[in-house]
């Protein structure tokens, strides 16, 4: 789609998650809104950002490469941050993985580090960590005993409603939390529960800025549940967990796919167990805040990972539409 002009009350909006659900509202949102910020979670420890994490002490560069790229003007140097090296010492990693670290360890700040990189490939908008703190993810699992680690908790057997805590207790980014606190719309990204938006969101810092705001807060509803703590969960069970984690009832509205993927895309590229979520209206109906349901499943299964990308097999394929879900923010607002 080429970039749209932005009308002159193109509102402020803060996108809060990480990786492929936050790299897909991005795009999409970047052809409507010109003061788009993208706030990431800092507690990926999986594949290439792991191993970089554990061998070098680095802050966790993955997610926040997958935001840059998606607010980038630059095709190639898209391209460029995206390849992964498919063979030898460093098989497996992306560049943007590496070019980010070598920042990080050159200005010894990873804040400077990533606006260095924004410069370099002419994003749109902002993107910025959640927290500079380094941290771990930890939940309770399904026998009360803790899980470390971001990759181990999406694969782990968890508590149902777990406790979901960082060690050590992270500080939120004064740049983040100015950002929620004077945004006109502040969007928590569909993404793994608990692997992906609880690190975000519990937070301290970040829930006070969460109760606080002035901005209409909305959820995009993931597409699909997970094998374990998700199975079975419903729009508003998701929405309820968003809100549990962020210590409050900060939701204004609430957007789902009422659209059922076709049989042929779910035997395709469904992993086993994921199922699509499911809506109740009766149940919505008794909710605090507003949804709003559509269409929103992409046409092709997301094509963005390569053969040498190490979690390339964990990764859901089926994708929201970038599109049709910055349309309905967009609605949400202008309405």
């Amino acid at each position: 789609m080429a970039r749209r002009a932005y009308p002159n009350n193109s509102p402020r909006v803060v996108v809060i998650g990480g990786g492929t659900g936050s790299f897909t509202l991005l795009s999409g949102l970047k052809n409507y809104v010109q003061d788009l910020t993208a706030l990431v979670n800092m507690a990926d420890n999986g594949g290439s950002t792991g191993q970089l994490r554990d061998e070098l002490g680095v802050l966790p560069p993955g997610d926040v490469r997958q935001c840059l790229v998606a607010l980038s003007d630059s095709p190639k140097v898209r391209d460029l941050f995206t390849y992964r090296f498919d063979e030898g010492a460093l098989k497996g990693h992306a560049f943007g993985n590496l070019f980010l670290t070598a920042l990080e360890r050159m200005t010894g700040n990873f804040a400077e580090a990533v606006d260095l990189a924004s410069e370099v490939l002419n994003i749109t908008g902002n993107v910025e960590p959640i927290t500079l703190t380094n941290v771990t993810l930890c939940a309770e699992g399904a026998g009360g005993e803790p899980v470390k680690g971001e990759s181990t908790i999406a694969e782990a057997a968890l508590a149902t409603k777990p406790t979901v805590w960082l060690e050590p207790q992270a500080k939120a980014n004064p740049a983040a939390i100015a950002a929620i606190l004077h945004a006109d719309m502040v969007v928590i990204a569909p993404g793994n529960l608990y692997g992906s938006l609880a690190p975000a969101l519990v937070i301290k810092g970040v829930q006070r800025a969460l109760r606080d705001t002035a901005a209409t807060c909305v959820y995009v509803c993931n597409l699909v549940t997970k094998p374990g703590p998700t199975t079975g969960m419903r729009v508003h069970d998701f929405a309820g967990e968003i809100e549990r984690l962020a210590g409050s009832g900060f939701l204004d509205y609430v957007v789902f796919n009422k659209q059922v993927p076709s049989q042929q895309l779910l035997d395709k590229y469904a992993h086993d167990g994921e199922q699509p979520v499911a809506y109740d209206e009766a149940a919505l109906r008794q909710q605090h805040y507003r949804y709003r349901g559509a269409d929103l499943v992409a046409g092709s299964a997301w094509g963005g990972a390569q053969a040498s990308d190490p979690l390339a097999g964990a990764r859901s394929l089926i994708r929201h539409d970038p599109d049709a879900v910055a349309r309905q923010l967009m609605r949400i607002y202008f309405t």
